[in-house]
């Protein structure tokens, strides 16, 4: 069976893309470096106005445009010579696709594009390519309103402040969420501390890292909020990452459109310095594989052995030993789930928890077909993958809340962050178990 025939369709939650927003803030502990691996990044869901095939070509570009945004870091990429061909032959990148429908008639379109795929057509136009693991941007929001400052904070239980800032937290939330940008907001039991707003405001530092240390992050943004006339601005200033810490910043008629500049802005910032330059995509894709337990020569032998007897691998070389860690950098064919579909019939390799690796044996029930990297996108029925059925009126406002993104804080220190951040894929995260499971083949 193709793998394509596999896939899954990760379903959009049924919950407020604010829920994942300050589930991060309240899953926070102290660590040296956080890089974030962000899941969903190539996929999206857009409106169509039927389910025929010109109403579908359309809805392929359309996603795809978006998408090539989130990969890019810029919007800019849209205008780049090239690009309009490759939108018009977007079912090519295409995975898997399903078609949305409301009780009265309103469609859209989920899609998942290959990973791989993206990034070589972004790479045939002269276009950067982000990876996967991106930088954590704690923001430290005042706004300043009718001469009233509140900080704008996660869920919590101040609820009175959070209610009259939750339109600015839905604002950057969802405004993070289409440029994949992990981006998270202070807990609300700082909403009261009027010494630490003022220093937002005068975008001292001092007691801004003091109150974050608790809190993981990459990148602490210090931004200020007011509006003059019908117009609001952001200024900000960065703390980390080697970013320039003047102040820059943005305005915007509409609370949700200086949100979404802002993003913009940052998202531009850090693609800047993250992604990986055309010339270096290249033909083969390489993903880093991060293996914990590997304590002997035996064991680095053996964990290579079995890498390079998978379908999907061209080559294996290790890349750094750090203690009983060994990395190991794979170049292989087809698409990243692919691989990590094999490794997952190996259970001498386990995936290591609070890693990005979580759900993949649940994809990975059947041997996959090394053959359907070409294979025809899968085409997902509402009712055979048990989507519930989205109520009349509601199809629109709760699909631009949701998001098929979620993200991973990696086990890693403050040198692999740094190195993940310039990596087109997801570092892979495995403990080696020498000895397989009882049932399970291992490969041997």
């Amino acid at each position: 069976m193709p793998v394509t025939d596999q896939i899954r369709f990760f379903k959009p939650l049924r919950a407020l893309w604010l829920g994942v927003f300050c589930t991060l803030i309240l899953a926070f502990t102290p660590t040296s470096a956080t890089a974030v691996t962000v899941s969903g990044l190539y996929s999206v869901e857009v409106p169509v106005s039927g389910s025929g095939q010109a109403a579908l070509t359309q809805g392929y570009a359309d996603g795809l445009a978006r998408v090539f945004v989130r990969i890019s870091g810029t919007r800019e990429v849209l205008a780049l010579d090239g690009v309009d061909a490759l939108l018009a032959d977007a079912e090519s990148l295409l995975l898997s696709y399903q078609i949305l429908r409301g009780t009265s008639g309103e469609s859209r379109l989920s899609m998942a594009f290959g990973a791989v795929g993206v990034n070589r057509a972004l790479a045939s136009v002269n276009a950067p390519v982000w990876g996967a693991n991106r930088p954590l941007t704690l923001a430290w929001v005042a706004v300043e309103d009718r001469g009233v400052r509140k900080l704008v904070t996660g869920a919590g239980e101040d609820q009175a402040n959070s209610a009259e800032t939750g339109v600015w937290s839905a604002a950057f939330a969802r405004a993070a969420q289409e440029r994949g940008l992990p981006v998270a907001l202070p807990p609300a039991g700082f909403s009261g501390n009027r010494e630490l707003l003022s220093d937002i405001w005068g975008q001292f530092t001092g007691r801004v890292l003091k109150a974050s240390e608790g809190v993981e992050h990459d990148v602490l943004a210090l931004v200020r909020v007011n509006r003059s006339g019908n117009q609001w601005r952001a200024g900000w200033v960065f703390e980390g990452a080697k970013l320039n810490s003047s102040e820059e910043s943005v305005s915007a008629d509409t609370r949700e459109a200086l949100a979404e500049a802002l993003v913009d802005r940052w998202a531009e910032l850090y693609a800047n310095r993250y992604a990986v330059a055309a010339g270096e995509v290249g033909e083969l894709p390489q993903v880093e594989i991060v293996l914990r337990g590997v304590k002997t020569v035996t064991d680095y032998g053996k964990a290579t052995q079995v890498l390079e007897g998978l379908t999907p691998v061209e080559n294996v070389g290790a890349s750094r030993v750090k203690g009983e860690q060994l990395t190991l950098r794979v170049g292989f064919s087809g698409e990243l789930d692919q691989l990590r579909e094999y490794i997952a019939l190996d259970s001498r390799f386990v995936p290591v928890e609070g890693g990005s690796q979580e759900s993949q044996a649940a994809r990975s029930s059947s041997l996959p077909s090394s053959a359907a990297a070409s294979a025809k996108p899968t085409q997902l029925d509402s009712n055979e993958n048990q989507q519930e059925a989205i109520p009349e009126g509601k199809l629109e406002k709760e699909s631009s809340e949701q998001t098929m993104f979620s993200y991973q804080p990696s086990p890693v220190d403050e040198e692999e962050a740094e190195q993940a951040f310039e990596s087109l894929y997801q570092v892979l995260y495995y403990r080696w178990q020498p000895v397989p499971a009882i049932g399970n083949n291992g490969g041997q």
